[in-house]
């Protein structure tokens, strides 16, 4: 099954949703590049008539303490998984709507402090603004109908504040409930309303509001019953998917209000909560809160909790849990209605950043390799900002718990771990996390690598698609093993020996990927050292020949030199540019690029045009000078332990990179835990221009014998890390780089500008350090920057 995400290419399955005179889709929504990520999972749900249940986040952001609201979540979640559908927990991350969350984002949610309470009237100003939020009731409602899912199972529903005749305080979620035809399954009105102007005001709306129970008495919340009676009452999830259906069938946009009352064991409770709830309310009147809006929700549901000593949290908890399993059961019942009907019924809204394609199979000419067979997907993809061209691998390790069990001819007690790798996909996933998951258009990511029609394979397609990352990248190839490293590690984690079978990166034939490439249109390309030397060379003249930026990532102290005979194809170096945009060495690879550059067999840094391009750059005797007074500076100037940045001058790290500049543009240079020193090749900036050496901000500068010729060598000292939180050293660098075309994914002249450039730089370390504090080879927790 392919997975159905955001695209361009999309499949219209119903009409619009309508409101008033004026219709709306998230066909139309997306269309305007709406920043909205569906999970896809969720899509696949909608997409083939699965049931889905939407979940809301303002009572994990706002409603509950921690950790209470992550285990209600999750709770929420794994109970509407056993009722055979799939959940989706709707929020707002970075700015972008979420429908659908991994764990990580959940995680987010409920441990930060800056989240955003969303009621339909905040969502445009927190996503202009980049915050994250909890959707309310009205927010989800919303998003719900846009997606196409018809069942929200929630807690308490917003309703008339008491007082409200008088105040006009009304929750948004009743007018939202009349405007979309979703299912809401609650627990009633909270409590702290006025349940009887409430349910007045919903039969005003037209909302139907049924109690579900063997009686009409609707739900008080803590309590089964409010006092209030309903006109109707549905007790089976069959009848309640029915009701949901036939106004599908008659086209009416309203919702409708299933009250579910309490478990009977939490009812006895019930009473007590609601005496501490009247005298909250009380305080809240004496002490002003009621008259502050959204903030007096939260503040009475906290101040009950402190009154009943933590049984109204408990009895929460429990309502939310029910309403999850009974929405999941009339979700189930509903599906089952929409696939008896012969046209397919009502199946929402649905998009596809895959096509369903005819998969055919075409051999690769003979005389490349006759083993190799693509799989052909007929389709057109979506355009991406940035591919990422390498190796995707399945990473496994094995510890042993005890060294002195390893024995060559015989199996020792340990754990073995599985987890995804390769350089390019580990770039590819930082990017598209820290980028905002964009699906399609000048902020998207694309990964171009291979897999084969293998377990390994199949395992790397299956975890791409839960991250959510775009897969029509990928290049099938049957015949071929896909990429596995395996490593034995001992008992304190260094490796003693271990398997690399990367066969397939190096063999992918180039016209493969040229083909991925003149398709979806990138404006960047990274290429990761694991592709053969002549496959680097032909993605270099076909970007060099189409104005695409390349960025060159070594992945090794071996491979690093990989890509000098592309660069010896490209000696026409132009005096103001260099064939590769970026490179991202650490020191070891960076003396090894310089070596190998040097070497008198390609000719590189004795060709004409090597020699006019460092003419240029007039580094002085000043220039000399100044490095020398950097090269006594501490690393870092909280932290004298690090050391002085010596090996700029004794180690020649400067002078190897400005000798490698008429070949990278701009070289980023990964020194661990001494930072980042950048060395720029500036052509074309206003900025650097009016800017000069300053050894107190760690930036030295050459203005050469134009405006146009400036070389920059930067430092940027490293971010705290404490070293007992480090659980995971080989994706790091690979998150930085991801990070950085992040950013120039969203701000494509970062390097001609100081500030941004430094800011940048400290967010890609930030970001580097999240995966070194993580067991996986990218952090799950990188999000957004509000830079972007």
């Amino acid at each position: 099954m392919t997975s159905k995400l955001l695209t361009q290419n999309i499949r219209r399955l119903s009409a619009p949703i309508r409101t008033g005179q004026r219709s709306f889709s998230l066909v139309e929504s997306l269309r305007r590049n709406a920043p909205i990520d569906i999970h896809p999972e969720v899509a696949d749900a909608l997409a083939n008539n699965k049931p889905v249940v939407a979940l809301e986040t303002a009572l994990v952001t706002n409603g509950m303490p921690y950790p209470e609201n992550l285990e209600t979540a999750r709770s929420e979640e794994r109970i509407v998984r056993t009722t055979g559908a799939i959940p989706a927990t709707i929020a707002i991350i970075g700015g972008r709507i979420k429908i659908g969350l991994e764990d990580a984002e959940v995680q987010h949610l409920a441990t930060t402090t800056s989240a955003v309470k969303v009621s339909r009237r905040d969502i445009a100003p927190i996503i202009s603004q980049k915050k994250d939020g909890g959707t309310t009731i009205s927010a989800t409602l919303l998003f719900s109908a846009m997606a196409g899912i018809k069942v929200f199972a929630t807690g308490g529903l917003g309703g008339v504040h008491r007082g409200g005749e008088n105040t006009m305080d009304v929750s948004a979620d009743l007018n939202e409930l009349a405007r979309y035809p979703v299912g809401l399954v609650s627990g009633g009105v909270k409590s702290i309303l006025d349940i009887g102007r409430t349910l007045e005001y919903l039969e005003t709306l037209g909302v139907p509001v049924l109690a579900y129970a063997k009686t009409n008495d609707f739900p008080g919340f803590f309590s089964a019953r409010s006092g209030f009676k309903t006109p109707w009452r549905v007790h089976d999830p069959v009848t309640a998917a029915n009701i949901l259906f036939t106004q599908w069938q008659l086209g009416m946009n309203n919702g409708a209000l299933f009250g579910v009352p309490i478990p009977e064991e939490y009812e006895a409770a019930g009473v007590k909560i609601q005496e501490a709830v009247d005298l909250a309310v009380a305080e809240a009147e004496q002490n002003g809160v009621s008259k502050r809006g959204k903030e007096a929700t939260p503040w009475l549901l906290q101040r009950v909790a402190e009154l009943t000593a933590g049984t109204s949290l408990k009895n929460n908890i429990a309502l939310i849990e029910n309403t999850a399993l009974v929405g999941g059961q009339i979700a189930v019942e509903y599906a089952k209605l929409v696939e008896s009907q012969s046209d397919g019924g009502d199946r929402g809204t649905i998009y596809h950043l895959q096509c369903e394609p005819k998969r055919t199979r075409k051999s690769v000419p003979q005389d490349r390799n006759a083993d190799v067979t693509e799989i052909v997907e007929d389709c057109k993809p979506p355009p991406a900002g940035l591919a990422v061209v390498g190796c995707a691998a399945v990473d496994i390790s094995a510890t042993t718990f005890a060294d002195s069990t390893l024995d060559l001819h015989s199996t020792s007690p340990g754990s073995v771990e599985m987890s995804l790798g390769g350089v390019a996909r580990n770039i590819a996933e930082a990017a598209h996390r820290l980028s905002g998951s964009y699906p399609t258009g000048p902020h998207s990511t694309v990964l171009v690598s291979p897999v084969g029609d293998d377990a390994f394979g199949r395992v790397i397609l299956e975890e791409t698609k839960l991250i959510g990352m775009r897969q029509d990248g990928i290049i099938h190839l049957p015949k071929a093993r896909s990429a596995v490293c395996n490593m034995l590690l001992n008992s304190n984690g260094n490796l003693v020996s271990g398997v690399a079978d990367m066969d397939i990166t190096k063999n992918l034939p180039v016209d493969m990927i040229l083909q991925r490439l003149k398709e979806r249109h990138p404006s960047i390309v990274a290429l990761d050292a694991n592709l053969s030397e002549q496959t680097l060379k032909e993605l270099l003249k076909y970007c060099n020949a189409n104005s695409i930026d390349v960025l060159f990532e070594p992945t090794s102290i071996i491979k690093s030199t990989s890509i000098f005979p592309a660069l010896a194809a490209s000696l026409d170096i132009a005096t103001h540019r260099s064939p590769i945009a970026y490179t991202t060495p650490n020191l070891l690879e960076l003396a090894q690029m310089y070596h190998a550059a040097s070497d008198d067999t390609l000719e590189l840094t004795s060709h004409p045009s090597w020699w006019k391009a460092i003419d240029t750059f007039g580094i002085s005797h000043q220039f000399r000078m100044e490095l020398g007074h950097l090269a006594r500076r501490y690393v870092s100037d909280d932290d004298t332990s690090k050391g002085t940045l010596s090996f700029l001058v004794e180690d020649g790290t400067a002078q190897m990179a400005i000798n490698l500049l008429p070949f990278f543009q701009n070289i980023v240079i990964k020194c661990g835990e001494r930072g980042l020193l950048l060395v720029l090749r500036v052509s074309d900036s206003t900025h650097w221009s009016k800017e000069y050496s300053n050894v107190h901000r760690r930036r030295i500068i050459a203005h050469g014998k134009t405006e146009h010729d400036i070389v920059v060598l930067q430092h940027i000292p490293p971010l705290p890390l404490a070293k007992d939180s480090i659980g995971n050293v080989t994706g790091a660098g690979d998150t930085l780089v991801g990070s950085l075309l992040s950013s120039l994914l969203h701000h494509r002249g970062m390097f001609s500008d100081p500030d941004l450039l430094t800011d940048r730089m400290h967010a890609a370390q930030a970001a580097a350090i999240m995966t070194l504090q993580s067991r996986k080879a990218v952090s799950p927790l990188l999000l957004p920057t509000t830079s972007h």
